[in-house]
Order: C-alpha cells, then structure tokens, then sequence
C-alpha cells in the first residue's frame, strides 16, 4: 500500500517527515527517562538527570545543541548520554525512509507511529529492562485503530471472513496476529517460570509481541520475531562471552532485539 510521489514532492516529503521524526526523537527522549520513573512527560521543562538545571530551548535543539555543547551539560558539565542523539537521529532516518517507501499516505503515518514506538521500547528495554504499558498496550489500540484504515495482510482473516469487507478482514487479521504470536510465547514463559521457579519471559515481552502482532499481522510478526530471536540468540551470545557473564543469570533485553527486528519489516513488505 504505497503512495509513490513525482520526485520534487517526493524530496520535499522526505525531508518533511525526517524533520518531523527529529523533533519527535526529542520527545522520545524525554519518555524514555521519566515513563520508567513515573514521571509527567509534560511539566517540568526538560531539565538534567545530573544536576535538575532547566535546559534552555536553544540548548535543546535536536542533534545540534548536542554537538554545540560538546556533549556536557551546560550547568554542570557532566557528559550527555549518546543516547539522546542517536534516538532523534534514527528516528528522523527511519521516518525519511518510510516516507521514500510508502509517500504521501495513511500507510506512512502508521508505519512512522510503529517505529516510534519501537524506538522507545528498544531503549527503555535496554536502560531499564522495562517495556511500559504506555506503549505496548497503548500501542496496541493504535495499532487497532489504524487496521480499520490500513488493511493488515492476513490469510487468516481472509480465509475465515472470505465475504466480509476489507475492513473486518483487517481487524480479524490484526487480532489473530496478537492472539498467535503471544500465545506461545507466553506458554514457553510460564513453563519455564514453574520448572526453573524464576521468571523467564517478563510480561513485557508478552505485550510488545502483542503490538507487533497488532500492527503488522502473524505472518510478517512471525518474521519479525524470527529476526529478532536469532539475532538476539547470536548478540547475547557474543556479549555473554565479552563480557564473562553467567549465562543461566545474566537477563537479556529481549525487548530490545524483538523491536530491532519489527522496525525492520515495514521496509521489507513487498517480499510478503
């Protein structure tokens, strides 16, 4: 479901949603630190984890203000985590990217919410080990919202519905895709919390596949999954190993490899 534009809007567009995606990482930022800390993400101003000082609007000017002050804080000097301008660079990137892919679109304003909010999940799950339920679950009802408008592709929903309208073929297909990706993982989880007597699979995680289900349907979740479980598999591995950890303990951000790998499938949609 691609909106392709002539090459001077096309540009434009580009640019548009890159700024666009900018000045959101911006607040991406602002929720990554205060959601997992029950924080307002609207009162106070930005201000420093560090010292509490409000930061001034033209020392939080997205990317810019970051190399300007040479990565410290300007009331107390202590160095600003990368983190801040890699989540504005890459959602600008990824929200470019989506508008080059799908134009000028309803597809593109989902798919550009999507990766927001993988965007966030991935590092909150990285930071804190945390995936909140301000963007899964209310993820999720985006996620449903948007199916009434952009068909969610589905043999499920077309085989069951096969006379129904695009519409609730959409929304079966969105449903199913939650129901089937979370279900087993769910099962796997809980089996492994009563056979170990310690927690496996956080609810989370549970609630991420439930998003990603949403969104994109089983089929493209189930690949999504699959690129996220292996390249999770390969990369805890290494870093087990860098880093010495006990690898029946150590707790890897599974959260974060399953947004890694759903961020990538709206870009490989014509291979489904």
């Amino acid at each position: 479901m691609r909106g392709r534009l002539p090459v001077d809007y096309q540009a434009f567009y580009i640019a548009f949603f890159g700024l666009t995606g900018l000045l959101l990482g911006s607040f991406l930022n602002v929720c990554i630190y205060r959601i997992p800390r029950d924080l307002s993400v609207i009162t106070p101003r930005s201000f420093c984890p560090e010292c509490g000082i409000q930061i001034a609007w033209y020392d939080n000017v997205p990317l810019l203000s970051y190399l300007l002050l040479r990565r410290r804080c300007r009331g107390c000097a202590r160095t600003i985590p990368p983190r801040y301008p890699l989540v504005e660079f890459t959602t600008a990137v990824l929200f470019a990217l989506i508008a080059s892919e799908y134009g000028w679109t309803l597809a593109a304003c989902k798919w550009c919410i999507f990766e927001a909010l993988l965007v966030a999940l991935f590092w909150t799950d990285l930071e804190e080990r945390l995936l909140p339920d301000e963007f899964t679950l209310g993820g999720t009802a985006a996620g449903l919202i948007f199916a009434v408008y952009v068909p969610v592709p589905s043999a499920a929903g077309t085989l069951l519905m096969p006379a129904a309208k695009t519409v609730w073929q959409s929304l079966l297909g969105a449903a199913i895709g939650g129901i089937l990706l979370v279900t087993p993982i769910w099962t796997v989880g809980a089996l492994y919390s009563w056979v170990r007597k310690r927690e496996g699979l956080g609810l989370g995680d549970v609630k991420l596949l439930l998003l990603i289900g949403v969104f994109l349907g089983f089929e493209r979740g189930l690949f999504a999954m699959l690129i996220g479980t292996i390249g999770g598999s390969v990369l805890g591995a290494v870093y087990i190993l860098a880093k010495r950890r006990n690898p029946s303990t150590y707790e890897l951000p599974f959260g974060t490899f399953l947004c890694a790998g759903a961020a990538l499938v709206p870009f490989l949609s014509k291979w489904f």
